[in-house]
């Protein structure tokens, strides 16, 4: 009876708790008879299952379904049309410290950073990498960071991999924060990626419309599913074909993770290097998929304003580009796909 009580209280607190992050999930027929665990694993961006269950033992998750309001167990099973709301508490801090690593800083201003990624840099602290990231870069940097979206976090509005090079925006203050994250929500802001993959892609361009969650088996790995999966979306268009290589442009409408990765490799084109998703063998100089984040637009947090940059393909990928021979439907002069 006292577990059931403190359990009780758990629940409560949760619900109560301000700080939390609120997500709410809708289930589609496909996802009923999951376990809600592996739902929501599969549907909250870097989540596992076991994080999950933690949530759902800890009272951060209600179910509500046909008018009535429940707190699940782990072993729950979805039905169409459950309202699942997650609650998920910031961060506790783990003494993220600035760190001096140098960053190439395509714009700042008061509101935002605008920093071009290398290759091998990891975003944000995570168990096996609690320095050496960009984070600390950052708090080295802006000493105006502390805080804004999470201990973890700091102004981190969207990622990329560790081995995914190129154009990231970094909010300075929480409104600027806010902006961001609903402009990637909403679409308001264009991102662009470069990708040398395997393989000749047949069609000069193409959309790929395929729900990506958690692997079934490989619960590290994401995988086009057919149940349980969210909605993910990413248009292409091919620059340039070159002795079994494709280069191609990726824009992308959804931001699941390891979203192109798993995207071209499921329509049969790896990305070349990719540790992950692709078994192909090649003879290149590049440590990690050959993944750039090349464009970013978005609206100005403060003044409104359009901005838009660019950044060039780092140097091992331009080197594999000058050893193929290219016919393309766009200059690749300079290996500058834009």
């Amino acid at each position: 009876m006292a577990a059931g009580r403190r359990k009780d209280n758990e629940a409560s607190a949760a619900a109560n708790d301000t700080s939390a992050e609120l997500v709410r999930l809708c289930a589609a027929a496909p996802d009923a008879g999951l376990r809600i665990d592996s739902y929501i694993s599969g549907n909250v961006r870097e989540m596992s299952r076991s994080q999950a269950r933690r949530l759902i033992e800890r009272g951060h998750v209600r179910v509500m379904s046909g008018g009535s309001v429940r707190s699940p167990k782990p072993s729950y099973e979805v039905r169409a049309g459950d309202v699942i709301e997650i609650r998920i508490p910031p961060p506790e801090p783990a003494g993220v410290s600035p760190e001096e690593i140098p960053l190439d800083i395509v714009y700042e201003d008061s509101s935002v950073i605008v920093v071009n990624k290398p290759r091998g840099l990891v975003v944000h602290p995570a168990p096996g990498n609690r320095s050496g990231t960009l984070v600390n870069a950052l708090l080295n940097h802006c000493t105006d960071l502390a805080g804004i979206g999470g201990v973890q976090r700091p102004g981190i509005v969207h990622r990329l991999d560790k081995d995914t090079s190129g154009l990231m925006v970094v909010a300075k203050d929480d409104e600027s924060y806010a902006s961001l994250a609903d402009q990637i929500r909403s679409r308001t802001a264009r991102r662009e990626y470069i990708a040398i993959v395997h393989g000749t892609v047949a069609t000069d361009s193409g959309r790929i419309e395929a729900p990506i969650g958690r692997h079934p088996v490989h619960r590290k790995r994401m995988a086009v599913v057919d149940r349980g999966g969210r909605p993910a979306i990413t248009h292409f268009e091919v620059l340039g074909r070159a002795d079994g290589y494709t280069l191609v442009r990726c824009r992308l409408d959804t931001g699941r993770t390891h979203q192109i990765r798993v995207h071209m490799s499921y329509i049969g084109h790896p990305i070349v290097g990719d540790p992950v998703y692709s078994k192909r063998k090649h003879t290149f100089d590049i440590r990690g998929q050959a993944l750039h984040s090349s464009h970013l637009e978005f609206n100005h947090p403060r003044s409104g304003e359009r901005m838009s940059f660019d950044a060039d393909m780092p140097v091992d990928m331009r080197e594999i580009l000058s050893r193929l021979n290219w016919t393309s439907r766009t200059s690749l002069i300079n290996h500058d796909a834009r």
